[in-house]
């Protein structure tokens, strides 16, 4: 878990792994440089529970991808699984999750389905196109939620774990569901709702034009080294995309999924 200015969350975030059916798990958080009260309560959090948590603190904010690298090289674990400081799992999340894996062994990655939620509460559940994904997934999406994931350790190394960047900045998962694919890597999505992921219902409108049109380059890369060059028109109208004001773009979704 990376954490970074997640104060008002982080403890419920632990809780929510604390009251775990699985219990034969360690935590490891990377405090990324924050600047509110994000690393005094995870430090009371290892003082409490030192057998469980390991704490690591990077000296400047390093981003998500390199913090989570900095997690995988002092984890212990066969299994990774994700989560972010303000998103809460549900008690069998691990249980459901390492079971498959240990039953599975020919896929490298278990995701789930999530529910959606702000401060108004749940807006949206997930659900899967398919169970197993495949390299055009990334055509039209993302294949698993990132912190809904619980990936093989040894998987995860054979692809380089996480790559650094301004490039993949806000985009690390979708770049490692590439190198993921590319490598010849499966992985199955469970159809149960495992996960509650923090995600304001209106992010969409206040996503800065630079993130958007990095995007939609990135994409653009990623769809000709999986071989899908054909399908780079989409990354390329995402990039005109970027021009238009997101709140118009936003509102246009919005009235042609009323109108589907």
């Amino acid at each position: 878990m990376g954490i970074y200015n997640c104060a008002p969350t982080l403890q419920e975030a632990l809780d929510s792994l604390y009251a775990q059916t699985y219990r034969n798990f360690e935590i490891v958080l990377c405090d990324d440089g924050s600047t509110d009260d994000t690393y005094s309560i995870a430090e009371a959090n290892a003082k409490a529970h030192p057998e469980m948590i390991t704490l690591l603190r990077n000296g400047t904010n390093m981003k998500l991808a390199a913090t989570l690298n900095r997690c995988i090289s002092v984890a212990r674990g066969e299994y990774l699984a994700r989560m972010d400081g303000d998103d809460i799992s549900h008690p069998e999340r691990l249980a459901r999750q390492v079971a498959f894996l240990d039953a599975h062994p020919e896929y490298d990655l278990v995701s789930t389905l999530i529910n959606r939620f702000d401060s108004r509460g749940i807006w949206t559940k997930t659900t899967a196109k398919k169970n197993e994904p495949d390299k055009k997934s990334l055509i039209f999406g993302v294949p698993f939620v990132h912190p809904a994931c619980m990936m093989r350790k040894k998987s995860i190394a054979e692809i380089g774990n996480y790559t650094t960047g301004p490039k993949v900045e806000r985009a690390e998962d979708v770049y490692l569901w590439y190198k993921f694919f590319k490598a010849g890597k499966r992985g199955y999505v469970l159809p149960e709702l495992l996960l509650d992921f923090r995600d304001d219902r209106n992010a969409a409108c206040r996503r800065r034009i630079s993130d958007r049109f990095r995007f939609a380059w990135l994409k653009y890369e990623i769809l000709g080294g999986l071989g899908l060059g054909m399908w780079r028109w989409i990354a390329l109208y995402e990039a005109a995309k970027a021009f238009v004001s997101p709140v118009l773009v936003y509102k246009m979704k919005k009235f042609f999924s009323k109108c589907r």
